[in-house]
């Protein structure tokens, strides 16, 4: 392909030119973005860029793929790692007149057009998410005339590639290999604003495969519109009213962030029961919506979006006034991330974190799914055929994972080249794989000491900024001080952390509202016969729909429902009595139950006996007393669907139903997959009874 190389100077003047189509007449270069934009497109680097959000990353590379399509190069490939910030920079690409299109779950019917643009040349920009690389039909078909015709590769939240960066995806890591097969002469760009030493080195190590030095430009990370504060309220329902009382204080429209989905929910629905324009953005909000909430937010339809990270890295609205959080994240760098998101395009923005005594709880749980330990992997390599491939749902029966991680130590495992991912499933490679246990100590103990600097960070008498920034490792700081002059310890100005009695407790009544759906299994896991087990299909003798107290994470019962269950075993407080008869008053059942039976448990006899025990007395049922496990059965301890289900079918001693009428309430401590009310109903149903209700106290989440 000819290509023509304008002047130096020329090309400074197209990109200003440029950059004021995409951001405005006034808008001109800074230094540094014109010196990455230099060594991409007249000298054909390798750069990591590491700027504050807002400061212009993106306009970087918008820039060079329309100047190095202008020589005749190729079209950009942008590795971006969420739908929202898809969204946005393709409509920012527009702007400038850059052809943009996107390649990922979110849009699969439009794939095979985005493909034959590709492949015909209409296109200056494609953004795929790093889960693309490695599809096998995207991988075999469209990625080696990528890598031969780029004219420009851009990794942006680059801090994922990295083990050490807060939202490390394994699929990420594919990106080395695209590297490493690229044409000599295709420069390569990598982009975040979250990165301290450590990540940076290993990002620029890792963009260095296949040949070259990178050019690593890092700006200061001071945001001078953000004025940060940290209220400290020991009680979740009193955070809620808090924050119920303030919000309409707060400029503009702004995210509220909650650590767990169920946490989201709760406060969205709180905050609108008060009149609040909110809604609940989370990682199982549907596509379709995600687009309806984020277009509300940007246009200011919303005062608020009540949101988990699934609302992070990318989310462009300049004029955010305030950033949130109800829980403290597990790491300051990931803290900086989220609340850089506000005040890009304004004079002034409020950052509040509110901090919850649960939250190490919390972290403890997202800390107990991490990369599981060698013997549990070897069962995955070990599963796996070199010929015939294998589906992640047929591998479940196979090995003690859950879907999830199953499918995370596939990914890494492919990485690291033990597995392929091929049409059909996975397959084994035959090459040797080492476990780096030293590799994830490490990464444990550098957790562990994130978890402690978040902590640091509520208590500290300093500067919040600062801290943040050498949390960071910004080289805009020097050794000596440098507070910023606005957060609530410079100026003195704290946020009151009184609340209102009034308001705590309309916020508590509202909390407080017992009672959750319990959707009943659908379908068995597959391969169930590969464990012995002759159980497939769709359930047709499970238990109806169900009922739960409450979620260990709830804003309202959470705190009770884990005081109960981590306090000794004994009879159940008059309290929780009387809430588990709200919710089964509330309970709209086809047919009222007759008789109830508990569910056996190892932690808590006494107490689900004798919660079954009242519901019995008061309701006026018959007491069919505990369904127990048979004393020679161990206990169920598997994660996995598959071997869950295994362990508990035919495990119960189940009482005689013989003259047993009606449905039968079946009374379990906490449910989480719900395969044990699953098995459980099925074996009640399987000794005559003509229908059974589960409740449980307490759900994880």
């Amino acid at each position: 392909m000819t290509t023509t190389e304008p002047s130096t100077v020329d090309l400074r003047a197209d990109a200003e030119r440029l950059l004021r189509e995409l951001a405005g007449l006034t808008a001109s270069l800074r230094e540094d973005q014109w010196t990455a934009i230099e060594a991409l497109v007249v000298h054909r680097r390798r750069a990591l860029v590491v700027q504050r959000t807002g400061w212009g990353k993106s306009a970087v590379y918008f820039i060079a793929a329309k100047l190095l399509r202008a020589q005749g190069l190729g079209p950009t490939v942008i590795v971006s790692p969420l739908l929202a910030l898809m969204r946005n920079q393709v409509a920012s690409a527009e702007r400038a007149g850059v052809r943009a299109a996107t390649i990922n779950s979110g849009n699969m019917t439009e794939w095979e057009d985005v493909h034959a643009d590709v492949a015909a040349g209409r296109l200056d920009v494609l953004l795929v998410s790093p889960e693309r690389l490695n599809n096998p039909d995207f991988r075999d078909q469209v990625l080696p005339s990528l890598a031969a015709d780029a004219g420009l590769v851009v990794v942006d939240e680059a801090h994922c590639v990295s083990d050490w960066g807060h939202d490390f995806r394994p699929d990420y890591r594919r990106i080395r290999t695209l590297i490493s097969e690229l044409r000599e002469g295709i420069p390569v760009l990598a982009t975040t604003a979250t990165a301290n030493d450590r990540v940076v080195a290993d990002v620029a190590a890792q963009l260095g495969v296949g040949g070259g030095d990178t050019l690593v430009l890092r700006g200061g990370l001071e945001r001078e519109s953000l004025h940060l504060s940290v209220v400290q309220i020991e009680n979740s329902t009193e955070r809620a009213a808090w924050l119920a009382a303030h919000l309409a204080e707060l400029p503009g429209s702004g995210i509220i962030y909650a650590l767990t989905v169920s946490a989201a929910r709760d406060l969205a629905s709180l905050l609108s029961d008060q009149g609040f324009a909110v809604s609940a953005y989370t990682g199982q909000t549907d596509t379709t919506e995600r687009e309806s909430l984020e277009s509300d937010l940007l246009n200011n339809e919303v005062k608020a979006l009540v949101a988990t990270s699934a609302l992070g890295m990318g989310f462009d609205k300049p004029d955010l006034g305030f950033v949130v959080h109800m829980g403290a994240p597990s790491s300051p760098i990931s803290y900086y991330q989220q609340v850089g998101r506000a005040g890009r395009a304004t004079d002034r923005a409020e950052v509040i974190l509110l901090p919850g005594h649960e939250d190490k709880q919390i972290w403890s749980y997202f800390a107990s799914v991490a990369f599981p330990r060698e013997h549990v992997v070897r069962q995955v390599i070990d599963a796996l055929d070199p010929v015939k491939p294998q589906s992640t749902p047929s591998l479940e029966p196979l090995v003690d994972l859950n879907r999830s991680r199953l499918e995370m130590v596939l990914k890494v495992l492919d990485v690291d080249g033990a597995v392929q991912r091929v049409r059909g499933g996975w397959i084994s490679t035959g090459q040797s794989w080492a476990y780096d246990a030293p590799r994830y100590e490490r990464l444990e103990q550098a957790r562990d000491a994130e978890q402690q600097a978040m902590i640091d960070y509520q208590r500290t008498d300093g500067c919040r900024m600062e801290f943040l920034r050498r949390q960071l490792d910004d080289p805009g700081l020097g050794a000596e001080p440098n507070p910023c002059g606005r957060c609530d310890n410079c100026t003195g100005k704290a946020y009151s952390p009184q609340v209102d009695a009034a308001a705590v407790e309309s916020a508590r009544e509202r909390l407080d509202r017992p009672g959750l759906d319990l959707p009943p299994r659908k379908q068995w896991p597959s391969g169930m016969k590969k464990l012995g087990v002759s159980r497939s299909g769709k359930i047709t003798d499970g238990p109806e729909p169900g009922r739960v107290l409450g979620r260990l994470t709830d804003l309202g019962w959470g705190g009770r429902l884990r005081a109960a269950l981590n306090a000794p075993d004994g009879p159940a407080p008059d309290a929780l009595v009387q809430a588990c008869i709200a919710v089964l008053a509330s309970w709209d059942w086809a047919k009222r139950p007759t008789s109830v039976i508990a569910l056996e448990s190892s932690t808590h006899p006494m107490l689900v006996r004798s919660i079954a025990g009242e519901l019995a007395r008061i309701g006026r049922l018959d007491d069919l007393g505990t369904l127990a496990l048979r004393p020679d059965h161990p206990r169920v301890t598997a994660a996995n669907s598959a071997f869950r289900v295994a362990g508990l079918v035919d495990s119960w001693l189940v009482p005689d139903l013989n003259g047993v009428s009606g449905p039968i309430l079946l009374v379990d401590l906490v449910t989480d997959t719900g395969w044990t009310l699953t098995c459980a109903g099925s074996a009640l149903r399987g000794a005559g009874a003509d229908a059974v209700l589960p409740f449980a106290l307490a759900t994880p989440k």
